[in-house]
């Protein structure tokens, strides 16, 4: 394997990781711009599968992410460089925060702060969903209906997220088979 590939898969991580307040949903448009736009490692629409994957899995999508990028990246070494990197930056900043907690948690500019960062966070999310929804919008009528279910059956019928994953999966599985069999008789 490249080292150099390794080292930027470091770098760039463990940067994203420390630089990242928010939560996963947050990396994931940092990392579709360092990994697609920026290094041209994945495509946007490879991107959009990798994000699904990352989502879908248990665990923080952080982490998953960086797992899914560091094995289309370099493989299982790229695996073990991604999630090193992505994990030391929380660790760091967590340990440092918890043995400095009584004072933060009274100090008045801490609490302005965070409540600044929060709305920061919600306007990401935000943009990160509108350009995950194009990728999909643009996929197809069929992505379309699929999304529109989803949210329908959460948002109204307050149906488990779990069950509309694997409502969706079994759907992807499905659509997977079906178009290969057109494929073949061709």
């Amino acid at each position: 394997m490249n080292r150099k590939i390794l080292i930027k898969l470091f770098i760039s991580t463990l940067y994203l990781s420390a630089f990242t307040f928010g939560g996963g949903y947050v990396i994931v448009t940092l990392m579709k711009k360092k990994f697609v736009d920026e290094y041209h490692w994945i495509e946007n629409d490879e991107m959009l599968d990798l994000v699904a994957i990352a989502q879908s899995a248990p665990g923080a999508i952080a982490v998953n992410g960086a797992i899914v990028v560091g094995y289309k990246i370099a493989g299982i070494l790229g695996v073990i460089v991604a999630i090193v990197a992505t994990v030391i930056p929380p660790f760091l900043i967590i340990s440092i925060i918890s043995m400095f907690y009584i004072l933060f948690r009274e100090n008045r500019y801490i609490a302005f702060m965070l409540e600044g960062m929060q709305s920061g966070v919600g306007a990401v999310i935000a943009s990160v969903s509108f350009q995950m929804g194009v990728g999909v919008v643009k996929k197809g009528f069929f992505n379309i209906l699929i999304m529109l279910a989803a949210f329908v059956l959460n948002f109204y019928f307050k149906v488990n997220v779990i069950y509309i994953i694997l409502i969706c999966i079994s759907v992807g599985i499905i659509k997977t088979f079906i178009s290969k069999n057109v494929e073949k008789s061709k």
